[in-house]
């Protein structure tokens, strides 16, 4: 299993359209992909946006993303890529 942190950088927080792109960008992966709130034991599956807006992931937020697989650590790098980018909002 490959863990690792980051924070939310967008403004608005992780809302419908970068959450859409986060699920699109978790999918193309095989490892089970899974995200929480630091200091929260609850994860959520990261391929589903139902679970994604769930946690209410607003600018500062910091976040745990874990992925177990194959590819997992390709996995959680790009994803945590993605959020730092702001998603182009930032």
């Amino acid at each position: 299993m490959y863990t690792k942190s980051t924070r939310i950088v967008n403004k608005s927080g992780l809302h419908a359209r970068p959450a859409s792109d986060f699920i699109q960008a978790a999918t193309k992966f095989q490892s089970r992909i899974e995200i929480a709130k630091v200091g929260s034991d609850t994860f959520a599956n990261a391929k589903s946006i139902i679970f994604l807006l769930g946690l209410g992931l607003s600018q500062g937020a910091e976040i745990l993303l874990r992925a177990e697989g194959t590819d997992e650590e390709q996995a959680v790098n790009t994803l945590i890529q993605l959020i730092e980018s702001g998603f182009g909002e930032v």
